[in-house]
């Protein structure tokens, strides 16, 4: 009984082994084969992968945007912060007089950052793109910097992206409307100040900027401003002007000394304009390229002899030359080559430091008084009449045979004609201190409502207590 029950045990367990045998290959075979639903899925997603990675490559074939060109871009908008920011606040602050030393700071530092919304909000707009009165002014397209995609490429320059553009250009519209302050500090309120930031860019700087950078009728015509002879310098040395007329002179001019109260913290100032308008110059090549290079050697040449050529007029007509002549010297040559930067060879930069500063002087020292206004830190004596020099200057300068660049380069079997460009470039000029001129008095009328200068007693006692209640300096 027993051994029937274990051979009937070892055949049940026989052949259970021998269906296992012969089910395991099968089960095998199932394993390596995938089942039909997942190679279909598979198959469709391989195609879909190959497409995304195809279409991911040509786009970035398609970008124009240069990474090179967007850094240098970059860092030129952030040396064009610091030509403000600490630059012409601490400048113009050292000129001033020691009981005005903050409220100048604070002039400068609250037109800029006014001048910087204002930019975002309508003024990129009404500057760079194209409106129903193109000849003068943008259109509305862009107000609050509308349609802008992060990875964009600007549509003035399409090797950057839009928002590095706004923000570079940004910069110029701010200082321009900071260096114009120059002109009727130290006795102007604050409150006109603000409406003189808002309103001042929307009559003068928008539209002439358009005019010559925007596809306006100045550009239009020929003219060349490489980085701002007359969209910033003769912009803000004509306003600085005009408003110095309209505020009136401060008190004791002409009748007590007004000497600068720190040429040191004028010296600083100037040394980090000098370091920031490389951003300025250099950076308005668009790129990392030769031109911005030429701008570059421009930029030290002009400024270099622009600074001996002060100081050694002031050695010959007063016999020493001065810290504060070499300050001036220096933004003279930065101004006046401006407008020339990536045009004129680096004889032809030396040639407008070279020329800039005497004419510069006979303004700050003779027609000044001569004219009897009073442009406080002589805003148009260097800005407007250097900028004069250099905008008019690079219609003869440019040409090749003096080692420039015929502007923006000549067509093959083209010629320059220094005659026609030089009357071009007159014209332009011209235009521009008259428009300036104009909005900047209407805007000085409107101003005006809410009065324009502090009263006398506040005058005397200094801005910075009455005007910001603190001081820069205690005893």
């Amino acid at each position: 009984m027993n051994l029937w029950k274990t051979l009937r045990l070892g055949g049940a367990a026989l052949i259970a082994a021998l269906a296992l045998g012969i089910a395991a290959p099968e089960m095998a075979a199932a394993q390596e084969t995938p089942a039909p639903a997942a190679e279909a899925i598979a198959v469709e997603a391989a195609p879909a992968t190959v497409t995304e990675v195809v279409e991911e490559e040509a786009a970035v074939e398609e970008s124009t945007i240069d990474s090179g060109d967007t850094a240098w871009m970059l860092v030129s908008t952030v040396l064009v912060v610091l030509m403000i920011l600490p630059g012409l606040a601490l400048f113009y602050s050292g000129l001033g007089r020691s009981k005005n030393v903050l409220s100048v700071i604070m002039q400068v530092s609250t037109v800029a950052i006014i001048g910087f919304i204002t930019w975002a909000l309508w003024g990129f707009s009404l500057t760079f793109t194209e409106g129903p009165a193109n000849a003068f002014v943008g259109g509305f397209d862009k107000f609050f910097l509308a349609g802008i995609g992060v990875n964009q490429p600007s549509s003035v320059l399409s090797n950057i992206p839009e928002y590095v553009f706004v923000s570079f250009q940004m910069t110029f519209a701010a200082i321009t409307a900071a260096l114009a302050v120059g002109g009727f500090a130290e006795r102007i309120k604050f409150l006109p100040l603000v409406i003189f930031a808002i309103l001042w860019p929307l009559l003068s700087y928008y539209p002439l900027a358009h005019m010559v950078w925007g596809g306006g009728f100045l550009a239009e015509d020929g003219a060349l401003d490489f980085a701002g002879g007359t969209v910033v310098h003769i912009n803000a040395g004509v306003a600085g002007l005009v408003g110095a007329i309209f505020v009136g002179h401060r008190l004791g001019y002409k009748k007590e000394p007004l000497p600068p109260h720190s040429l040191v913290l004028t010296y600083i100032g100037a040394a980090l304009l000098w370091v920031g308008w490389f951003g300025f110059n250099a950076g308005s090549a668009g790129a990392a390229n030769g031109l911005a290079g030429l701008a570059t050697v421009n930029t030290l040449l002009a400024t270099a002899a622009a600074a001996f050529s002060w100081i050694f007029t002031e050695w010959v007509t007063k016999g020493k030359p001065s810290g504060l002549g070499f300050a001036s010297g220096v933004i003279a040559g930065l101004v006046a080559i401006t407008p020339a930067a990536g045009f004129v060879g680096p004889m032809g930069s030396i040639i407008l430091g070279l020329v800039a500063s005497p004419v510069c002087v006979i303004f700050c020292a003779g027609i000044k008084s001569l004219l009897n206004y009073d442009d406080a830190y002589d805003v148009f004596g260097i800005h407007a009449i250097a900028g004069i020099i250099g905008a008019i200057g690079v219609g003869v300068l440019t040409a090749p045979q003096f080692g420039g660049t015929a502007g923006w380069g000549l067509e093959e079997g083209q010629t320059y004609d220094i005659v026609a460009q030089t009357i071009t470039q007159t014209f332009a000029v011209g235009v521009s201190i008259a428009w300036v001129a104009v909005a900047t008095s209407i805007v000085f009328i409107v101003m005006k409502l809410v009065g324009l200068r502090v009263p006398k007693d506040v005058e005397q006692e200094g801005l910075d207590l009455a005007e910001h209640g603190e001081a820069a300096y205690h005893s």
